[in-house]
């Protein structure tokens, strides 16, 4: 299906006005759909599984910039890293822990975000925040310095309800100015709060976000 160019310039303005940055997720999208997306100036792409992120990079420009918001298994860690910017999925203290071992045998570092939980359907993935606390109080990450933590991702529950969508969005911010405050307070570049996609993206902008998602919505042939 062919970019909706109306849509993109839309999106691409509202992020604007809100200092947002708009994450392009081209899963399943064939590579002339990201070619022309790139052409029109887009940068940032996201992909939720591995194996086609790992397959398209390489195909494409090199100055894009990767993002995984997909779950990620620990066993593709090593696969994924040589593409890769940013895992906005860091869900669980395993993965925390094999991130660092690749980094440390790449010598490198690693981007993140914290995905926490607050949507109600059970499918969804991410940190229960009150364990996620618990592990930072814990002083444990500190083992696992080469993990850059640059802030917070997280999905609403798929509904009509805007009420139930709002709070969970404002839950969510909630809990990256108190991660910000409590633990992240000396790191400047924990600034980012991924939150958003297609149906909701204007929402999310109102509620706070400064990173958005968006796939559907940039290759349909309407607005609606």
């Amino acid at each position: 299906m062919p970019i909706d160019t109306r849509a993109y310039t839309l999106v691409t303005e509202t992020c604007r006005l809100h200092h947002a940055t708009l994450v392009a997720v081209s899963k399943t999208r064939p590579l002339a759909d990201l070619q022309e997306l790139y052409q029109m100036g887009q940068r940032v792409f996201a992909e939720n599984r591995v194996q086609e992120l790992t397959a398209k990079a390489p195909q494409l420009p090199q100055d894009i910039e990767w993002h995984l918001i997909g779950h990620l298994q620990t066993n593709k860690v090593r696969a994924l890293l040589p593409y890769v910017h940013c895992i906005q999925s860091l869900d669980r203290e395993s993965l925390w822990e094999k991130l660092q071992e690749e980094a440390s045998r790449n010598q490198s570092t690693i981007r993140c975000l914290l995905q926490i939980k607050v949507a109600a359907e059970e499918s969804k993935y991410g940190w229960d925040y009150k364990a996620l606390c618990e592990l930072l109080e814990s002083g444990k990450t500190a083992q696992w310095p080469l993990v850059k933590v640059e802030g917070v991702m997280g999905m609403a529950t798929l509904t009509d309800d805007e009420a139930q969508v709002r709070g969970e969005m404002r839950r969510l911010k909630k809990y990256f100015v108190a991660l910000k405050e409590n633990h992240f307070r000396s790191d400047p570049q924990f600034r980012i709060l991924s939150m958003g996609m297609s149906g909701d993206y204007t929402m999310a902008l109102e509620e706070g976000s400064n990173m958005v998602r968006i796939g559907s919505l940039l290759f349909s042939s309407s607005l609606a």
